[in-house]
């Protein structure tokens, strides 16, 4: 019998502070006991999100073991991989080991089915028995564990034309492209910040379909490697190679290539102190989507206003309504994207 009476959010799981949100939590129950409304996973892979990794790779020395450590570290601690540093986690695929009673008529999950988990690891309760791998160039973590999924928690199928591993690259950053999706507007002058990066390459296939033949792309990276990787796509109109932490040479460097600024940028870097890049590019009256994790919304905030700066901020919710299929389909569409991420994340 599966435990009864748990909260579709998950707040029966929380035990510091006792009856919270499981995200804001410091501390979850991770037991592997289900409660009625919740799914058992099988975990095979962690998609550790980019701003986490490089915080937890700086801090074990770029050494996988210790990397390693670090992680399984953090969940006895939590019960949870919520970086105590950078505030946010990743996500997971695994199969299904049991579904509680009261969802099994609820969902169309089966015993067995494969599934990617698109809710934080920040707020899913998590056990590690073993770390089997960590791939740094991927930021993905290989375990023996379990993890639990709430009522209210959102998954994705892992798609049958693709490999797993390529699958769960896409759907760590499946809300950046289809948000991207839905605020360019065709003839719109879109300015992707980080657009060499996994993130960002969606977001510059998103954004040239978009935005269309009347508009204008332009990305913007630092790394020579990023550089080749966004002129191999072919989606931006202009690629500017530069530091996202000098707001003011890359506005110059905007102005210059495209007479004005942007409409809407999209900001996909996983380092701190890009926000003022973002806003002084952007037009008045224009729009930034902060995605990336590493943004400081208090720098952003009050970075526009002491700069005069009217804009719109969205802050980077990774969840939109389709957000897994718009991702996906990314790499349905167009085969050269789709070989670069096989090479670099596959």
């Amino acid at each position: 019998m599966h435990r009864v009476g748990g909260c579709r959010y998950g707040t029966h799981r929380s035990i510091e502070p006792i009856g919270s949100l499981p995200q804001p939590a410091w501390k979850l129950d991770n037991a592997s006991e289900i409660w009625e409304n919740e799914i058992l996973i099988d975990v095979e892979t962690l998609n550790i999100d980019a701003a986490s990794f490089r915080q937890i790779s700086d801090q074990g020395g770029n050494d996988p073991e210790v990397i390693g450590q670090i992680i399984v570290q953090t969940v006895l601690e939590r019960g949870k991989q919520h970086n105590p540093i950078t505030g946010s986690g990743g996500m997971l695929i695994g199969k299904v080991l049991e579904i509680g009673s009261s969802l099994q008529a609820k969902t169309d999950l089966r015993l067995g089915d494969r599934l990617a988990t698109m809710v934080s690891l920040s707020l899913t309760p998590l056990f590690i028995e073993k770390v089997v791998a960590v791939r740094p160039a991927t930021c993905q973590v290989d375990i023996l564990g379990k993890a639990v999924l709430f009522e209210s928690g959102v998954f994705a199928h892992l798609p049958q034309d693709m490999p797993d591993k390529l699958a769960l690259a896409v759907l760590d950053v499946a809300g950046a492209p289809a948000q991207t999706a839905k605020i360019v507007k065709p003839g719109d002058t879109v300015l992707v910040i980080g657009g060499g990066g996994k993130s960002g390459l969606l977001c510059l296939h998103e954004a040239r379909k978009r935005a269309g033949i009347t508009g204008k792309v332009i990305a913007l990276d630092l790394s020579d490697s990023a550089i080749d990787r966004i002129n191999t796509t072919g989606y931006a109109d202009v690629v500017i190679q530069a530091d996202a932490k000098d707001p003011v040479s890359v506005l110059r460097r905007v102005e210059s290539a495209c007479g004005g600024l942007a409409d809407t940028t999209i900001n996909c870097v996983d380092i701190p102190g890009t926000e003022m890049t973002s806003i002084l590019s952007t037009r008045d009256g224009g729009t930034v989507y902060f995605f990336s994790m590493a943004t400081s919304f208090t720098a952003a905030a009050l970075g526009a206003e002491g700069v005069g700066k009217d804009v719109a901020m969205l802050v980077g919710n990774g969840y939109t309504r389709g957000h897994s299929e718009i991702a996906l389909n990314c790499l349905r569409e167009n085969a050269v994207l789709r070989d670069l991420f096989t090479r670099g994340y596959a």
